[in-house]
C-alpha cells in the first residue's frame, strides 16, 4: 500500500514538474490559435462553433455588420457552398497590451462541391481581439478582396 501511495505522488509530482516547465503560449502564438480554430469551425460546418469565439459585442466591416448578421453571413455562405476552405497566410499579430491584439493576414478562401472549388478570393484581414475569461475573441474583423494581379 505505500509502495502504491508513493508511486502515486511520484507520479503526481512528475507531472506538475513537467506542466510548470511548459513555457506558456505568447499572446501572438495565442490569437494565430484562436484565428485557426476559427478557420477550422467554419471549414468543418460548425457555424455555432465558430461563432463562440466572436464577441456580442463585435462589429464587421467598417460597422456594417454585428454579431447577429454575422452569423447570418456564415450560414449564408456555409449554405451556399457545399464545402468552404481556407488557406490562410502569414498571421501577423500585435500585442496591444491590456488584454488587445491585433491580427493581419491574407487568406484564399474557395468553396465548391469537389476538388475544384466553384469559385475562389484572396482577401485581406485585418481583426482586433479581446481577452475575455481567458479565451481570445474576435471584436472586430474588416475584410476586402485582393485584386488577381495583386495575389500573382
Amino acid at each position: 500500500m505505500r509502495r502504491s501511495a508513493f508511486l502515486l505522488c511520484t507520479a503526481l509530482a512528475a507531472l506538475v514538474l513537467v506542466l510548470s516547465c511548459k513555457q506558456a503560449m505568447t499572446v501572438e502564438q495565442q490569437v494565430i490559435a484562436a484565428i485557426l480554430e476559427i478557420e477550422e469551425k467554419i471549414e468543418a460546418g460548425e457555424r455555432r462553433a465558430f461563432m463562440e469565439h466572436i464577441s456580442e459585442d463585435f462589429q464587421g466591416q467598417n460597422g456594417a455588420m454585428n454579431h447577429d448578421q454575422l452569423r447570418a453571413y456564415v450560414l449564408l455562405q456555409l449554405k451556399r457552398y457545399q464545402q468552404l476552405q481556407g488557406q490562410l497566410f502569414p498571421i501577423h499579430v500585435e500585442d496591444g497590451g491590456d488584454g488587445r491584439a491585433s491580427a493581419w493576414f491574407r487568406a484564399l478562401v474557395t468553396g465548391g462541391p469537389g476538388w475544384l472549388p466553384e469559385s475562389g478570393q484572396v482577401f485581406e484581414f485585418e481583426t482586433h481581439w479581446r481577452m475575455e475569461d481567458g479565451e481570445w475573441l474576435l471584436v472586430v474583423a474588416n475584410w476586402d478582396p485582393v485584386p488577381l494581379d495583386e495575389v500573382l
